[in-house]
């Protein structure tokens, strides 16, 4: 019979095995439910969760079987976009016994990661193989991070598919589980095969121009190529950065509405000023690896807040833009988290209702602004991939200067960010990295800097749908899903949104 321990304290060069034994005596295997790291005292503690066995007795599996559907299905499902929202949809569907066509208008991943190492190197952009479209979707290219702060009970399944697909199985009990962009990229080719085998239709380099409706209910998809599929329900997972189906939707009736969204800039350290930070006199002990932080703040009076984001230990920042007309920042990392550099998104707050009111493309259009000047900014001092950059302290002092070494591919060129930015915007960076260096001493560093512009942190249009159903408020089988759609904010949240509208398909089988 098993038995659980919680807040099982051990120190970094202690043993948990023996701590065990003291705990249950004589146990004879048991199974980390939950492993974290207490940097708040010194020196730090690993922090467990355990579940012990008898002598003889092993943890039993985690395999979440999954019952299938008797009935056979004809109108088969159409998902598009292959990113974690589309392919856990998939992967669900599957596994409930429903066949389903996945449309993906970018390339497998192999081939979608020789158009990144391009643009990275020569500024070759490719418009439907990049950082944010292609097989795998934005999460491919990020820190493989799969901490979240929704509250699903998809989340142990979700961990657990990837797991069987090749990530680490610790990602199952740690407290910020990460696979790595490298990993994660090992993970998608047999997540692809097992759906291609098990009765999914996956079509790559397929984009498509509009989902079709009849009669105010959905019946296919339009390709770009002319042709059509038919199909009843079709799941809309096509991403934050795919702003031409939206537009299709917009025209065809779809209810729309603006959603509130964040944007800013992303900013790097040398990893080793934020271990000292975070860790202290510990900082370089080998067991604790890159420290990583989360910071925030909040304006009471305007209501504005700003906070850290997608932050990658030990990672690099990298040029995302989808157009040739702008410039995006990003983050990344990989498993070992080793570059010497660690970044992390600074972004503001955007109300929809008050910077856009009933304009649903208001916050599209300002990103989209936001984008072109930085490309121009980095065009005028003969650039073109480069990302704009400039130190932190003269960013705050508003003036030139040079810069830093950095872990970006892409390359940086100077720019005077504080000119680039809104003003407010500006403002609320400064107040806010002030409030953060308070929090963390030394984080206003001489050897951080700033790089331009962190606009796609999530999609700033939501396609409204019934909260039982997942269907569009006003055209039935159209299922808006993940991040793209306004529902999710990252891999994890993406991926079990995709499940929970596979879930509400499978019920109307």
């Amino acid at each position: 019979m098993s038995k659980l321990f919680d807040q099982i304290k051990v120190g970094l060069d202690d043993s948990l095995e023996e701590k065990l034994q003291w705990l249950d005596p004589g146990y004879g295997s048991y199974r980390i439910l939950k492993k974290s790291v207490d940097a708040r005292q010194q020196p730090p503690e690993w922090v467990f969760r355990i579940e012990t066995f008898s002598q003889g007795e092993n943890p039993p599996p985690l395999n979440f079987p999954i019952s299938k559907t008797t009935k056979t299905i004809s109108d088969k499902p159409i998902i598009v976009g292959a990113g974690p929202a589309g392919l856990f949809a998939a992967l669900r569907l599957i596994e409930r016994g429903i066949p389903c066509t996945l449309l993906e208008q970018g390339s497998e991943a192999t081939k979608r990661m020789k158009s990144i190492a391009a643009y990275w190197r020569y500024g070759t952009l490719h418009p439907l193989n990049n950082v944010c479209f292609g097989e795998g979707g934005a999460g491919l290219y990020s820190d493989g991070k799969l901490i979240t702060r929704i509250k699903s009970p998809y989340i142990p399944y979700v961990l657990n598919r990837l797991v069987q697909f090749g990530a680490p199985e610790e990602i199952q009990y740690l407290s910020n589980p990460h696979v790595g962009s490298d990993k994660i990229r090992k993970v998608i080719p047999p997540l692809r095969e097992f759906l291609k085998s098990h009765g999914c239709d996956l079509h790559f380099d397929t984009p498509v121009k509009k989902v079709l409706f009849q009669n105010g209910k959905t019946a296919g998809v339009l390709l770009e190529n002319g042709k059509k599929l038919d199909g009843s329900k079709v799941v809309l997972a096509t991403g934050h950065s795919s702003v031409s189906i939206l537009e299709h939707l917009a025209n065809d009736g779809v209810t729309l509405e603006g959603k509130s969204f964040a944007l800013g800039l992303r900013i790097e350290h040398p990893q080793k000023e934020i271990n000292q930070i975070q860790y202290k006199a510990y900082w370089d002990h080998p067991a604790l690896g890159a420290a990583n932080y989360r910071l925030a703040k909040h304006d009471k009076r305007t209501g504005i807040g700003v906070y850290s984001f997608c932050m990658c230990p030990g990672g690099y920042v990298i040029s995302s833009g989808t157009d040739s007309e702008g410039i995006v920042s990003n983050g990344m990392s990989n498993y070992k988290r080793n570059s010497p550099f660690a970044n992390a998104a600074i972004v503001v707050s955007v109300d929809h209702q008050s910077s856009f009111g009933k304009d649903i493309f208001g916050g599209i259009s300002f990103r989209k602004e936001l984008e072109k000047k930085a490309k121009k900014t980095v065009e005028a001092v003969g650039g073109n991939k480069q990302l704009p950059t400039q130190t932190v302290f003269n960013f705050l002092d508003q003036k030139n200067g040079n810069l830093l070494p950095s872990s970006t591919p892409s390359g940086c060129v100077p720019a005077r960010l504080d000119q680039l930015l809104p003003s407010a915007i500006y403002q609320q960076l400064c107040k806010a990295l002030d409030s953060f260096n308070r929090s963390m001493p030394g984080f206003i560093s001489p050897h951080s800097q700033l790089l331009g512009v962190e606009t796609r942190t999530s999609c700033p249009i939501r396609v409204t749908r019934h909260a039982e159903t997942f269907q569009s408020l006003s055209h039935p089988g159209l299922y808006p899903t993940g991040e793209g759609a306004g529902y999710a904010g990252g891999i994890t949240s993406a991926a079990c949104d995709g499940v929970r509208v596979a879930e509400a398909i499978f019920e109307t089988f």
